[in-house]
């Protein structure tokens, strides 16, 4: 009796000694997780419990995240402290969110000195921390930082740290102390107070920058495709060049970047997002400053043109957001991967439904498409006659649906450049002169747009114009009318090819600095559409 007695007691107290070691041996670290384009905050809970050595990780982890218990591990030894031999459970909080990456080594390291005492856990209880371990306790470059870092900011947290190589990055979002971290036994020593480490300082916009691989001035000939080019970049419309083989098609297209206006630093802080999330952001380059130009090869799968994979990640529309998605040989792309495109075109953006839920991608885009006119490339053609058959043609030219015709602005015929134009050598206009004209058409755009309101929901150029605003921004004289009445009845113009002709014919009075639309903007918008189809 007397030894059941000491036995209870014994328990009793052995289980109120545990109760109090367990509150003292539970540390919290906040980190960030990535769901589509927005950080969430994630609470890293680390709890130590008598048992077996090892460590549990919770919280819907992906293999990436199940990976760092031994990369923990050996970043702590290597670090210059001890590893406890106890049993550790990691809580990344909540629960219903999907944790993956190794963005979590340096949050949960953490966790594991504060349980230690080896920290003192009120420093970060106002800080964000993510970064991923080396096993000699170097913190590597992670993904999405200015999400994390945008997201620190609106949660009121004080401070952000991050690796190294993402300083920069982070330093983008104003109002945060940016820490850089190099290696776990030197963030130990700052939140120890044995080291100070200065933040990052600010990344500042100096402006959008040009960047094109061809100037203007080396193109001979194709005037008329130059005008095409010039309007496509004034108001953001797609445009769609056939041409038999060698034409310069590519080289215009890939020219087209040097006359594109400059990027606001929000337009900038768009992009830098999406190729963060993506992981394409170079690492001397914290901020995208020049517009995206994306050419995918025609064996992309849909998955990779406009999104996809078991957790959705941006594709080739979302990367080319704001700036040029060139699709050259446009027929062979395959007839599902063009299909797709035509919500992204109309919608400016794209969503991706999965069984887990769905997420939404920007896809502000200006599409220009290259193609030959048949299999061989010479239908047409004034000089080489065409080997294809009517049958072999027809098919050809049928791969690109009429809808998605439908949703191109410009349709330009792209000849044969003769032997005296390609031996010229003067010099045509550089793209300087025509960005100039470009930029000014944009700047009458952007004031037109922030006066009416219009800027608050995304509309920047003529060719995201709603159908409220064409009715207040295109209004058309009793000429004009008369010439589009004639243009629908003859050319069997659909409603959307009314809107965005009129969208067109926009662009063309603004680079005339004209205030209404005149006949001779509205007939140059209506040469821009196909006659017939091919």
């Amino acid at each position: 009796m007397f030894l059941n007695l000491f036995t209870r007691r014994h328990l009793k107290l052995t289980f109120k000694l545990d109760f109090n070691t367990l509150v003292l041996m539970l540390a919290r670290v906040f980190s960030c997780a990535i769901i589509g384009l927005e950080g969430v905050t994630v609470e890293v809970e680390v709890d130590t419990a008598p048992g077996l050595p090892g460590m549990d990780i919770v919280g819907l982890p992906d293999a990436a995240v199940q990976e760092s218990k031994q990369r923990v591990m050996a970043a702590i030894k290597n670090a210059g402290y001890p590893y406890p031999r106890k049993r550790l459970t990691v809580n990344l909080a909540p629960a219903s969110v999907r944790k993956e990456g190794p963005s979590y080594d340096l949050p949960i390291a953490l966790g594991v000195l504060a349980c230690m005492e080896m920290i003192p856990t009120q420093t970060l209880e106002k800080s964000l921390v993510v970064g991923e371990l080396s096993l000699d306790g170097s913190v590597r470059h992670v993904r999405g930082v200015l999400p994390m870092a945008a997201i620190a900011r609106e949660q009121g947290f004080q401070r952000i740290y991050v690796p190294q190589a993402d300083a920069g990055e982070a330093a983008l979002i104003p109002g945060l102390e940016v820490i850089p971290v190099d290696s776990l036994a030197d963030l130990a020593a700052c939140l120890q107070e044995r080291l100070s480490i200065a933040p990052q300082p600010p990344t500042t916009f100096s402006g959008g920058e040009a960047w094109a691989l061809t100037d203007f001035k080396e193109v001979k000939g194709q005037e008329h495709v130059k005008r095409s080019l010039e309007v496509a970049a004034a108001g953001g419309h797609n445009l769609l060049m056939i041409g038999p083989p060698g034409a310069g098609k590519t080289l215009l297209a890939r020219a087209l970047p040097a006359i594109l206006p400059a990027m606001t630093i929000d337009e900038s802080l768009d992009v830098t997002r999406i190729y963060s999330i993506s992981d394409m952001l170079p690492p001397e380059v914290p901020l995208i400053q020049t517009r995206p130009f994306r050419a995918p090869h025609h064996t992309i799968s849909h998955a990779g043109l406009v999104g996809g994979g078991n957790w959705p990640h941006p594709g080739e529309v979302s990367l080319a957001h704001r700036g040029v998605l060139f699709l050259d040989e446009l027929p062979e792309f395959g007839r599902n991967v063009l299909e797709v495109l035509r919500q992204p075109l109309e919608d400016k953006h794209v969503t991706i439904s999965r069984a887990r839920g769905s997420l939404t991608f920007p896809a502000n885009f200006q599409l220009v498409a290259a193609m030959n006119p048949c299999p061989c490339g010479y239908y047409g053609d004034a000089q080489r006659a065409c080997t294809c058959s009517q049958g072999a043609i027809t098919t050809y030219q049928k791969r690109i649906s009429g809808p998605l015709l439908d949703r191109i602005d410009i349709h330009v015929q792209v000849p044969r450049v003769d032997y005296d134009k390609l031996s010229d050598q003067r010099y045509g206009e550089p793209s300087e002169v025509i960005r100039a004209r470009v930029e000014a058409a944009r700047q009458v755009q952007r004031l037109r747009f922030q006066q009416g309101g219009q800027a608050a929901a995304g509309i920047l150029c003529n060719a995201d114009m709603r159908t409220a605003d064409l009715r207040e921004y295109c209004a058309l004289d009793n000429a004009s009318q008369k010439l589009m009445r004639a243009a629908m009845a003859q050319m069997h113009l659909s409603a959307r090819a009314y809107h965005r002709i009129l969208k067109l014919a926009r662009t063309i009075a603004d680079l005339d600095h004209s205030g209404d639309i005149q006949n001779t903007h509205l007939a140059e918008a209506l040469q821009y559409r196909p006659q017939v189809l091919f």
